[in-house]
């Protein structure tokens, strides 16, 4: 593929807390990816492990991490047979008495773990489960500078920000919307929240969720300037492949003036001093 182009394989479904169950699931989106030619295949927030903060999951003290090793290494070793890239949803443990990371785990094509992204901004539940994270994760493929953010973390403009003062050109965020009671506020605004996050910094965004019923929205694929591209259905599994293009141009209203603005230089052009500028209170 042309450099500064991947093809990303966006995929939701609905993760239970056996890790075992859930690595068959996600070996079997793998081999989708492949046979659509993806470069990489983002699956949502602790995927794997089953998200550790909603009801009904095991205790600290339950949790299997040897299944849980065992799961991962096992798609570690599917990533090397067919050479993908993989941003895999799981937990990480720490050293007890510590909580583990809700984290996103970075498998190169050769199925080493390149990296590990732990969620930064952690809910009031989550930090009754889960550690907070306390860096970014910024990795290169294909010529394209890419990040991992998770859920919560979009309430956060600072996070975006500083990716794109870093040259971060596409993020993926997984997140786990789902096995919720019914419709709310997160219908409305999370989708809307992340399109403004792209269109304001200028990124791609692959925002995949949970697909277990009720998920309070359906994973989309947003291009840089805020729209959505593509989009599975709601409370449905499934998987997508987008193409992110750094090569194609699209509308960025803010680019002349957006560098500024985060340096703190709050307006554009240049300021004069005019009394009757000064004075806001004459006609």
């Amino acid at each position: 593929m042309t450099k500064g182009m991947i093809r990303v394989a966006t995929c939701q479904f609905a993760e239970s807390f056996y890790p075992r169950r859930n690595a068959a699931i996600i070996l079997r989106y793998m081999a989708k990816a492949k046979a659509r030619r993806a470069d990489i295949v983002h699956f949502h927030e602790a995927a794997l492990s089953g998200y550790l903060a909603r009801p009904g999951a095991p205790s600290l003290d339950e949790i299997d991490w040897p299944a849980m090793r065992a799961a991962t290494q096992a798609i570690c070793d599917q990533a090397r047979r067919l050479k993908l890239w993989i941003v895999l949803g799981s937990a990480h443990q720490l050293t007890p008495p510590h909580k583990p990371t809700n984290c996103l785990y970075l498998i190169g094509p050769d199925g080493s773990i390149r990296d590990r992204y732990d969620k930064r901004f952690c809910t009031g539940s989550d930090l009754l489960a889960y550690t907070p994270g306390n860096h970014f994760v910024i990795f290169t493929l294909n010529g394209v500078r890419c990040s991992l953010l998770i859920c919560y973390d979009l309430r956060f403009p600072e996070l975006y920000r500083r990716l794109c003062t870093l040259g971060v050109q596409a993020i993926f965020q997984s997140f786990h919307n789902g096995y919720t009671n019914g419709p709310g506020i997160h219908n409305k605004i999370m989708r809307q929240t992340v399109q403004a996050h792209a269109g304001i910094n200028y990124m791609w965004v692959s925002m995949n969720n949970s697909s277990g019923h009720y998920s309070r929205w359906p994973s989309v694929f947003i291009q840089p300037d805020g729209e959505i591209i593509a989009s599975l259905p709601q409370n449905r599994p499934g998987i997508m492949v987008n193409t992110i293009d750094t090569t194609r141009q699209y509308y960025d209203a803010s680019r002349p003036f957006r560098l500024r603005a985060i340096r703190g230089i709050l307006h554009s052009g240049r300021l004069i001093h005019d009394p009757r500028q000064q004075n806001r209170r004459c006609l």
